[in-house]
């Protein structure tokens, strides 16, 4: 048997993948990151699986775990919020499991900014406004890298999703007002797809106001640039003008 990272997706239960799905319902043992991942997500759980709240472990209890159960030939689900590739704290579980020879596969999820954008019915990535993407948080507890400074990432006025920073988000709003005009809309949800969803859409000039009326302190995308409220060009992937492998132009020659 073997260890199984998987993606639980951002909060409602059916977002996780089907594979993901599929490995919680056969795990024996689940390891779940209980201060983030929604609990109805192990609903399809086995009655005899073995559940661990990874809140109150530490990462030498959590590997105890995993290895005790797959020399036991027991199925592990270790289970994170979002995508684990996302600042899920991945990656120095699987180096140890590689130390100690232990099999493990990763499956991916969806991610909480990207629920964030099906919340707000915006695209990130609209022609003549943004072609890219950032994704990154303020520096708290874990520091940032000199060169990923909130206010350097924002010289290129690209869509941005700022993760675990809500509850400085006048930090936020003061690092990106460096090269963002004020009136750059900005919006906030907070535990995008759950039932308690509750999301503020304003300005770099007006959101900070907006979150602490609405009380939002944790658990909280913060998504930033011209796509929340702009004009654009259309796409040329449907352009009845523009020709591609699979379909001729309508101007175009046959």
């Amino acid at each position: 048997m073997k260890v199984y990272f998987v993606g639980a997706g951002p909060g409602d239960p059916e977002l996780i993948t089907v594979k993901g799905q599929k490995i919680i319902k056969k795990a024996d043992v689940i390891i779940y990151a209980g201060s983030l991942v929604n609990p109805d997500v192990l609903d399809v759980a086995k009655d005899e699986a073995e559940i661990h709240n990874s809140a109150s472990m530490t990462l030498e209890e959590v590997l105890e775990v995993m290895e005790t159960a797959v020399a036991e030939n027991k199925l592990v689900a270790r289970v994170h919020t979002g995508d684990p590739s996302l600042y899920g704290a991945i990656q120095e579980q699987i180096d140890e499991l590689v130390e100690m020879e232990v099999d493990f596969e990763v499956i991916p999820g969806v991610s909480s900014f990207l629920a964030t954008a099906a919340s707000l019915k915006r695209e990130y990535t609209l022609p003549d406004v943004s072609q890219t993407m950032i994704l990154t948080r303020l520096e708290g507890r874990t520091s940032v890298p000199d060169k990923e400074k909130l206010h350097k990432l924002a010289r290129h006025n690209a869509s941005m999703a700022i993760f675990l920073s809500v509850h400085m988000i006048g930090d936020v709003v003061k690092e990106l007002a460096e090269e963002y005009p004020v009136e750059t809309p900005i919006a906030v949800v907070q535990k995008a797809s759950w039932p308690d969803e509750k999301k503020v859409i304003g300005t770099l000039e007006t959101i900070t106001e907006k979150v602490e009326e609405a009380e939002i302190d944790k658990t909280a995308m913060i998504v930033v640039g011209d796509f929340l409220d702009t004009e654009y060009s259309r796409s040329k992937l449907y352009d009845k003008d523009f020709s591609h492998e699979y379909r001729t132009s309508n101007t175009g020659s046959q």
